[in-house]
């Protein structure tokens, strides 16, 4: 899945937690720990994730 590549690939960059990701992101503190397991998020959450990855400028 290409989105949780661009989380795990932010999370390692931050080092922050998946669940303060999920929690700042789209307010899910399990949205990681659900794509992981295989949740496919919608466009607006996909859209909601990468604004929130393209303002902090890490990539």
């Amino acid at each position: 899945m290409m989105i949780l590549g661009k989380i795990d690939r932010y999370l390692k960059a931050t080092s922050m937690a998946p669940t303060r990701f999920g929690r700042e992101a789209v307010r899910d503190p399990r949205l990681v720990h659900d794509l992981r397991r295989g949740r496919e998020p919608g466009a607006r959450m996909i859209a909601r994730i990468e604004a929130y990855i393209a303002q902090s400028d890490v990539r």
